[in-house]
């Protein structure tokens, strides 16, 4: 039973990345206010009823990230003993082919989520909704409450070093790597650093 879940939840996966992919192509080609979720079932040959069944609305398929899922797990099962900011850093190496590869539509996605507004209202949201994954991600490692001033703050400013570098990408022309470019933003803020010593307090003394 497990072994199907994992199976049908794979192929929801796919089936929403197909989905994104159709879309994307004709955000490009024709405009994302000019196409219609019609146009986009039809070039991802499904119907209109099974498109909302991925997706409730036509900003939801330029939100969706199929990484997110993947780096928030990644950190969340990093070794108890490493640092956060080691985790990070390891996994900006690992991701840097897989990124490579859905290079063109990243790009896209976030060039579309800065110029419209209807996304740019939705990503406010998202980012709330990753300030909260990190919160709690950092509150599992440093032994602190979520909801704890010091932990909300670093958890925003983690997803403005984000947000800022993407938005950078986007102003680049998609020049350069948007990960290293993250890396930056994380040195810049100091919050590697931050991480680290809010870890080191955690740590019952020797």
């Amino acid at each position: 039973m497990m072994a199907a879940g994992g199976l049908r939840e794979r192929k929801k996966q796919r089936t929403k990345a197909a989905i994104q992919r159709a879309a994307m192509r004709l955000f490009k080609k024709r405009g994302y206010e000019q196409t219609t979720i019609e146009q986009i079932a039809a070039a991802a040959d499904i119907s209109p009823s099974t498109f909302f069944n991925y997706f409730p609305t036509k900003e939801d398929v330029v939100i969706y990230d199929e990484y997110d899922p993947q780096i928030f797990a990644a950190l969340g099962s990093a070794p108890p003993g490493a640092p956060l900011s080691s985790s990070i850093r390891d996994l900006l190496d690992q991701l840097g082919a897989m990124l490579d590869a859905d290079r063109d539509i990243i790009y896209e996605r976030a060039k579309l989520s800065l110029e419209v507004p209807a996304l740019r209202a939705r990503i406010w949201e998202e980012l709330e909704k990753a300030q909260n994954l990190f919160a709690g991600l950092i509150a599992s490692r440093s032994g602190r409450r979520a909801d704890a001033f010091e932990v909300r703050v670093i958890s925003i400013a983690l997803v403005a070093a984000a947000f800022e570098a993407s938005a950078e990408w986007v102003r680049r022309g998609g020049e350069g790597g948007i990960l290293d470019l993250f890396d930056q933003a994380m040195q810049v803020s100091g919050m590697y650093a931050r991480l680290d010593d809010l870890e080191r307090k955690a740590r019952p003394a020797s």
